[in-house]
């Protein structure tokens, strides 16, 4: 018997060990035209790849291999009239097939159809995904407003006008349009500038730039 009692509990630590990544729920987006229209928003298990969540929710076909997403819900990719699904990860351009993420706890997982060009194919961060990216690293709130640079600093666990580097950059702009949103990458993490009137709605409302690419 208790040789018995042991090996479950070892089987059961096992599985624990094992499948541990996959507690918990990461949030899933599919939207189209730059987030313009969403197609489902709403959870899925931790430890799912990034194609396994949406085929989760959604109807969906593959390429290569199972690689990459070629249809959601009829909506197909092609070549020919330049629009494909792309997929930002904490708002992040995914870098690699998204066969070979795996989703943590806490993660956005937002793929979006859209037209490309030479130009446009490559985002390589968007703004809608707040408080991600600037969760990854350390973050500094530049404002003259400090006020309202610390309701956006608690927001993202940063720092209100740092003076020594970091990661990450939000700007508020007094000489910005009001509701400016820019976002970049800058040296290893990324700025995002907001004007006056947008980073107070920010402040009160963290969703506010939801599905928002910036320009």
């Amino acid at each position: 018997m208790r040789r018995a009692a042991l090996l479950l509990l070892a089987l059961v630590l096992a599985g624990c060990g094992a499948g541990g990544r996959g507690h918990g729920t990461a949030t899933l987006w599919v939207t189209r035209d730059r987030g313009a229209h969403v197609i489902f928003a709403g959870r899925v298990p931790a430890g799912e790849n990034g194609i396994r969540a949406v085929e989760r929710k959604l109807k969906v076909t593959t390429r290569y291999g199972g690689r990459y997403l070629q249809s959601v819900e009829g909506l197909q990719g092609s070549l020919a009239e330049q629009r494909d699904w792309f997929y930002f990860l904490d708002g992040v351009e995914g870098g690699v097939s998204a066969a070979e993420i795996t989703l943590r706890p806490g993660d956005v997982l937002w793929w979006d159809y859209r037209h490309w060009t030479p130009f446009t194919m490559h985002i390589t961060v968007v703004a809608g995904a707040y408080p991600q990216p600037f969760l990854r690293g350390r973050t500094s709130v530049v404002s003259r407003r400090r006020a309202l640079a610390a309701r956006l600093a608690r927001q993202v666990h940063g720092v209100v006008n740092a003076r020594t580097p970091v990661r990450n950059y939000i700007v508020v702009g007094e000489r910005f349009a009001p509701d400016r949103v820019h976002v970049a990458s800058f040296r290893k993490g990324v700025r995002l500038e907001l004007g006056t009137a947008i980073a107070r709605r920010l402040a009160a409302d963290p969703t506010a730039l939801r599905y928002r690419f910036g320009t």
